[in-house]
């Protein structure tokens, strides 16, 4: 999804939420369970830019039918470098519903695991709107 990726990459956490649905649903690649919500995603994904160093997009491939979406990903999580995929799905008015993300190799996981965690009050305080 272009218009996503020229919003993280550029920085714009303003489109980047105005790109997620209401009841978009947000699954981590650290966390069992998925989180649900454009606050809480909205927040999330704030915090991933404070977490990743040197964080760019290598490629993306997307479907015939313009709802589905990969975008390849690599940065650094401290001394550690980390490569995955964000897979977007959009609902009928284009906006994203789902939003998957997983990474490798397992010590940069760990490592995103332990900064995100960090992260969670500030990132709970965001999605409340405080």
């Amino acid at each position: 999804m272009q218009a996503f990726r020229k919003a993280v990459e550029a920085g714009d956490h303003t489109a980047i939420e105005a790109l997620l649905a209401e009841n978009v649903v947000f699954t981590s690649p650290v966390v069992f369970r998925p989180y649900t919500g454009k606050a809480t995603t909205a927040a999330i994904l704030r915090g991933v830019t404070r977490v990743f160093e040197d964080f760019r997009y290598v490629r993306e491939i997307n479907d015939a039918g313009g709802r589905d979406s990969a975008l390849v990903f690599a940065a650094r999580v401290g001394d550690r470098e980390i490569s995955g995929c964000d897979f977007l799905h959009l609902d009928e008015d284009g906006l994203i519903d789902e939003f998957t993300v997983m990474v490798r190799p397992l010590s940069a996981a760990q490592a995103l695991a332990a900064a995100m965690g960090a992260q969670w009050e500030r990132i709970t305080e965001e999605a409340a709107g405080e």
